[in-house]
């Protein structure tokens, strides 16, 4: 089948994207049309994507947690901490599309449902009913805590692999988890709270 553009003589219209072919120098480069090309080799793609993508999990898991807690705050220090969770909660979101638009930028899919999230998360959930603020606050004190370190393990790979802006980029969370504890502390430094 022959069609005309511009007045100019085509060759044949493939009948789908599967029939399409790269020609010339860059052949054997050929990658699925959902993965951005990059400079990165194919070992380096899969250590990066992959703890980008279980950070990612984390993330969420961690934005889930602290919403809940959020949601269910009582006591004598209701308000501060209801905002306090808010504004952490509001921060632990910001950082998710950043990691998963990361993901894409160096050529991997990235998470795909709740599934795949409850899949990949290293944190533990925490539907327990009950719980005092300053519980609430300690144990997310501690799953910050964990976050840094997640996030120190994330980098390391990330600068080992060459990718340095995303390397960058969890320089900036290191420092927020780091906040998110500091805040956490403070907060349960009152009598009768859990160390």
């Amino acid at each position: 089948m022959k069609n005309s553009r511009n007045g100019k003589r085509v060759g044949p219209v493939p009948e789908n994207k599967a029939q399409l072919k790269i020609h010339g120098a860059h052949a054997a480069l050929r990658r699925p049309a959902t993965e951005t090309p990059s400079d990165l080799g194919a070992e380096a793609l899969r250590g990066i994507s992959t703890a980008l993508n279980t950070l990612l999990a984390d993330m969420f898991a961690l934005y889930m947690k602290t919403k809940n807690f959020h949601w269910h705050m009582s006591g004598p220090h209701f308000r501060d901490f209801h905002l306090l969770l808010d504004d952490q909660a509001d921060r632990i979101l910001a950082v998710t599309d950043v990691i998963a638009e990361r993901v894409r930028k160096v050529g991997a899919p990235t998470l795909r449902s709740i599934g795949d999230i409850s899949r990949r998360q290293r944190f533990q959930d925490n539907d327990a009913e009950g719980l005092t603020g300053f519980q609430m606050l300690a144990e997310l004190r501690e799953d910050n805590l964990q976050m840094a370190a997640y996030l120190r393990e994330t980098h390391d790979i990330c600068e080992e692999q060459g990718d340095v802006a995303s390397a960058s980029f969890l320089e900036t969370w290191i420092d927020e988890a780091e906040q998110r504890v500091w805040y956490l502390f403070e907060a349960c430094r009152q009598v009768g709270a859990p160390s």
